[in-house]
């Protein structure tokens, strides 16, 4: 059964925080709703599913108006949505089996026992379970109990899945496994479902489109791939693992005090004095050390910088698979080196630095 077209415009108000929104998921269509803590992501998905009411706006699942706020006003109860919401916490019925838990979801659906009973038995092989639905949710590791509450939502046949972290609680490895059954489940049931991560992988690897929510408001919306490509704010390019400065293009060179680059013609298509974001990746910047020990020192030593070039001050130093991440201000800028190149700089907060980035690596973007 493939699932239901989704339209949606959410306005949900609130002591200090509005939540305005729109969202649209084709039929089978898989979008990722991406943002910092507190951006209203669980708040959007609580409106579709039923369990937040709407203070001004709409939610349509196929030819049904679940909620609309203009009257006459209408709201389906949560029950009656056709829409299953799985959370951080798989939520299976501590008393029940695997099995037992998944033939729930099916009966509450209104499909009979027999019919259940084979269902879920079929479910359980689907995710990798097969032989282990005799077991309680206790005696299952918790990348085995996100996989039978999947199954659970999955077998009732939803016209919308909500999906709202479901793999943070997991370890890197299990988590891996999980985001694998999930793109394969969601594309061989041509289920409709929206995604609400802070992981990039999560919508490289499961969602064609994605939508990006800060403050309560879209900041960005399009394709996973053009979305990363051309981050609108300085959340998206952190997600996506570039660095994102905003500055200004003047004469063929685009500026920001003290980093100066030579645009050539990428600088032609934006007029003078606009708002520009330079785009690069951490590893596209080369690092060197100063003859100098405080950042008042450095300065006074400073020579003239080539194109490219600037001195900065490290802030802080973050742990990556391949080395070291160097944060640095002034503009605030990522570096990725490897572990032992950052302990012969000797790197640490306070340091300065001078760094270094090719024309040719930079990517300008106009700023909305």
């Amino acid at each position: 059964m493939s699932g239901a077209a989704l339209d949606a415009r959410v306005v949900v108000q609130r002591p200090g925080f509005r939540l305005e929104a729109e969202l649209q998921a084709e039929p089978g269509e898989v979008v990722a709703v991406m943002g910092p803590s507190g951006a209203g992501k669980s708040t959007l998905l609580g409106v579709l599913a039923g369990l937040v009411r709407l203070d001004e706006g709409h939610v349509r699942l196929g030819d049904r108006d679940l909620d609309r706020a203009a009257r006459p006003r209408r709201r389906t109860e949560p029950a009656q949505r056709g829409v299953v919401l799985l959370g951080q916490e798989p939520r299976l019925f501590p008393h029940l089996t695997a099995h037992e838990n998944i033939v729930f979801g099916m009966r509450v659906r209104g499909i009979p026992t027999s019919a259940a009973d084979s269902e879920a038995d079929e479910w359980l092989w689907r995710v990798g379970l097969a032989g282990l639905g005799a077991r309680r949710p206790a005696q299952l590791s918790g990348g085995q109990q996100q996989r039978v509450a999947l199954a659970r939502a999955l077998a009732t046949k939803p016209a919308a899945l909500l999906l709202d972290e479901p793999l943070t609680s997991l370890d890197t490895e299990i988590a891996g496994d999980v985001r694998a059954l999930l793109h394969d489940q969601l594309a061989a049931t041509r289920t409709t479902a929206i995604v609400a991560t802070h992981d990039a992988v999560d919508a490289v690897s499961l969602a064609r489109r994605l939508i990006v929510l800060e403050n309560g408001r879209v900041t960005q919306a399009g394709p996973v791939r053009d979305v990363l490509a051309s981050p609108a704010t300085r959340f998206t390019a952190a997600v996506a693992g570039v660095n994102r400065v905003v500055g200004t293009v003047r004469g063929g060179r685009w500026e920001q005090h003290p980093l100066t680059i030579d645009a050539g013609g990428a600088a032609s298509v934006h007029a003078d004095a606009a708002a520009v974001a330079a785009v690069f990746r951490p590893s596209a910047v080369t690092i060197t050390d100063v003859v100098a020990d405080t950042w008042t020192g450095a300065l006074k030593l400073d020579r003239l910088h080539d194109d490219g070039e600037w001195l900065a001050r490290v802030t802080r130093l973050e742990q990556t698979p391949a080395g070291v991440r160097v944060r640095t201000a002034e503009p605030e800028v990522a570096v990725d080196l490897t572990a032992d190149r950052a302990a012969e700089l000797r790197l640490a907060p306070g340091v300065p630095v001078r760094l270094k980035v090719e024309a040719s690596d930079v990517r300008l973007v106009e700023v909305a």
